[in-house]
Formats: C-alpha cells, structure tokens, sequence
C-alpha cells in the first residue's frame, strides 16, 4: 500500500489550484505503482469550502480506486451540511 495523500489544512477556492496540481501528480504517480486503492487523508483538514469538496469528488472521475481516511470534523460537517454525508460514508468505506 502506498502512502496517503494528505489534503491540506485549508481546502479552499484559494488553495483548489495548488491541491489539484499536488492531487493528480500523485494519482497519476501512484496509479503507474499499483492497482491498490488509493489513499486520501482528510485529517489535516481545516478549513473547507465548496471548491475543497468539488475537488475531493472530482477524483471520483478517476480510473483509480480510492478511498478517504480519517476526514477531520469540518471536512465531515461541510459535506454533511450540503447533502454529501452519504458521498462521505461510501469514500470511507470504499476498499
């Protein structure tokens, strides 16, 4: 198993580019190492906006499997506030 990838502190509109770019770098560096499932850390995460979770579910447009471990508090209560809290059970439970 690969090391997870570790979102940042803020997922916000103002850090969406730079996380995208660090994110696909390693999808695309991991999906060429293995067929295993990949591994996001939202426990770092902070500070969440609607660009953060677009982001986060813009992997599910992957070919790569992957799943979310260990989401912080706010990155649970954003995608519980907007309706994403099933979303949120199925990427941490995806294996």
């Amino acid at each position: 198993m690969s090391q997870a990838f570790e979102l940042p502190e803020e997922m916000t509109i103002y850090s969406a580019v730079e996380t995208r770019d660090a994110m696909l770098a390693w999808v695309t560096e991991q999906g060429a190492k293995s067929a295993n499932v990949l591994e996001i850390s939202g426990a770092k995460v902070r500070e969440v906006d609607g660009s953060g979770l677009q982001l986060l579910a813009s992997l599910s447009h992957t070919d790569q499997p992957w799943r979310l471990v260990n989401p912080s508090t706010s990155l649970s209560e954003a995608c519980a506030n907007i309706g994403l809290g099933g979303w949120l059970a199925e990427q941490t439970a995806n294996t």
